[in-house]
């Protein structure tokens, strides 16, 4: 492949002509040869950290990446940002700071690019909200890109079943019922994760990470595979050799995902049971490149999808499975044959889908995760959409694994998580109850949390069919029952949800993709006339700075307004 002049390149500001001798001098102080200076410089971003599982085992994949980029004629500078493991931040005040990570790591992406000058990027992502915030940063900056997962964790085994940190979550809601003693809880917790990687089911990581191979950013069959595999680091190696044919070629990641390939990220959401977050995130990425596709567009997809994967939470299997059987290339195909996929849509391979998955053969009889689209697990995506007075502006719910679809109860409202949690922990709530948990949505929190201590305290209970739970923050994608979320209007906003008073009806279908709270009008316009403006807890910080600047959930609850607004692109410069 012809080489592309460096001339031509953002570097060329900080490597070329006499006037980059200082820059040159940093680059000698490094170490680096005047070869490695006047080649490409591809910036090697990862979420490397000692927070969580999920993050340790990326700096290894990131020296196999710069292998391949110097293999390829490249010059690799590896650098990390944040994250904040959702795991971890679950159940307390740290959750308040999850969705606020994923605007961080795009945002110190994007400025470590701009300020160094790099001509393409490989990012290596691990916990939940560090693939969505990479995946901007590429979508922003448009320089070549490649993605890359650093794959999930392995399954825990516990009295001789394979186990997840959701049995976790739920464990503590069984021992507060006396179900389990504490020390079954502390013998299950020091199994449930037994390696590096992401959370094992499809919950958001998982999730997020088919959606980067279905868009196109992420090498085929990169995504499944477990981090602890080695099999991993050839994935790493053929990124960064990768990233560097897409410099040659100058093909750029705004030439690869558009309405099309957006469309295609929500049907493998959708018919794998995957996590309500991609509904936030897949508007997120959509804002970076100035595309119109919001929750209510999202929800549209979700319903005309069929549910395909057996996949935890809400089915039996684990990302292992998954990878067993050939991983994400399967789940694409078998969509693609159903003629639920574009193939026209071009990928970081240079070939289009289609031609990237004209050599898979999906056996349907030999394993048991995926279904066929003429016979799916159900005819709808294990995530539907909802809307209604309730939600005016639309609100998600994962239908994966229910038995009933359709609820009606009273109202129980609590105006933060901790509020529900404690109420839930004591049992002071029935059977045929609706718990609203509200001010937790992206302004009002802020932060827009999960909620899945409670969700899962409700399920370890043995109450997950019998009551509901609404709220205009998050699911953790490892929550299941019938939970609705991304309520939006939030209650910040003065949106429906902040006018529900105990004992109010509420009717939640499903199937109908309805969300309704059965008061009059007349009787709403009264009590929001004598609502009162509610303060969240911050007055400075990176939280307040986020609550000033956060849009609505349905379109992504994004901080800045994207290439609509966007008078240059970084890679042009």
């Amino acid at each position: 492949m012809k080489k592309i002049k460096k001339d031509l390149l953002p570097s060329r500001h900080v490597s070329l002509g006499p006037k980059s001798s200082p820059h040159r001098s940093y680059y000698y102080a490094m170490g680096m040869t005047e070869n490695e200076i006047y080649q490409p410089f591809v910036g090697v971003a990862t979420c490397w950290n000692e927070s969580a599982p999920c993050n340790i085992s990326l700096s290894r994949q990131a020296q196999s990446t710069k292998r391949g980029v110097k293999e390829n004629n490249g010059t690799p500078r590896e650098f990390t940002t944040i994250t904040v493991t959702d795991g971890i931040a679950m159940g307390h005040e740290g959750m308040k700071s999850s969705l606020v990570s994923r605007e961080i790591i795009a945002d110190s992406i994007e400025v470590s690019m701009r300020g160094h000058c790099y001509d393409g990027l490989v990012g290596i992502a691990g916990c939940d909200k560090s693939l969505p915030g990479i995946m901007m940063a590429m979508l922003r900056l448009n320089v070549p890109s490649v993605f890359l997962y650093g794959g999930s964790i392995l399954p825990g085994k516990h009295k001789n079943k394979e186990v997840t940190v959701q049995d976790v979550f739920e464990a503590v809601g069984k021992f507060d019922s006396k179900q389990i003693s504490e020390k079954e809880l502390c013998d299950l917790e020091k199994v449930a994760c037994p390696s590096a990687g992401s959370c094992g089911g499809q919950f958001t990581a998982n999730t997020m990470a088919c959606v980067a191979e279905a868009i196109g950013l992420a090498l085929p069959g990169s995504s499944s595979t477990p981090a602890p595999f080695e099999s991993r680091d050839e994935y790493a190696y053929e990124s960064g050799r990768k990233v560097m044919d897409l410099i040659n070629l100058q093909l750029k990641p705004r030439e690869i995902v558009n309405k099309k390939s957006l469309i295609n990220a929500a049907r493998i959401v959708a018919c794998s049971g995957g996590s309500t977050n991609a509904a936030l995130h897949l508007p997120a990425l959509a804002n970076e490149i100035g595309i119109d596709f919001d929750i209510l567009d999202v929800a549209k997809i979700f319903r005309e999808t069929p549910y395909l994967v057996d996949l935890k939470p809400g089915g039996k299997y684990l990302a292992k499975d998954l990878h067993d059987i050939g991983g994400v290339p399967i789940i694409m195909k078998t969509l693609l044959d159903g003629g639920f996929l574009d193939g026209s849509c071009l990928t970081v391979t240079g070939k289009t889908l289609e031609e990237n998955l004209e050599s898979v053969k999906v056996d349907y009889k030999s394993q048991k995760v995926i279904y066929p689209t003429n016979n799916p697990i159900s005819s709808t995506g294990g995530v539907v959409g909802l809307k209604g007075n309730l939600a005016p502006d639309g609100a998600i719910v994962k239908v994966a694994g229910l038995n009933s679809k359709v609820f009606k109860g009273k109202a129980r409202c609590f105006d933060c998580e901790e509020e529900a949690f404690e109420a839930v922990s004591k049992k002071q709530y029935k059977s045929g109850d609706v718990i609203v948990i509200r001010y937790e949505g992206p302004k009002g929190g802020p932060g827009m949390r999960e909620m899945l201590a409670t969700t899962a305290a409700i399920y370890g209970q043995g109450m997950g069919e019998k009551v509901a739970l609404i709220t205009d923050g998050r699911f953790s994608g490892a929550t299941r029952g019938l939970c609705v979320g991304h309520i939006s209007p939030e209650a910040m906003a003065l949106g429906p949800i902040a006018l529900i008073q105990d004992g109010d009806e509420i009717l939640i279908d499903a199937d109908k993709g309805v969300l309704k709270l059965n008061v009059k009008d007349s009787i709403l316009a009264q009590r929001k006339e004598i609502l009162k403006t509610k303060e969240n807890d911050f007055g400075s910080g990176a939280l307040w700075k986020f609550s000033q600047t956060v849009g609505s959930a349905r379109y992504g609850a994004v901080t800045h307004p994207g290439a609509k607004k966007e008078k240059k692109i970084y890679s042009d410069i």
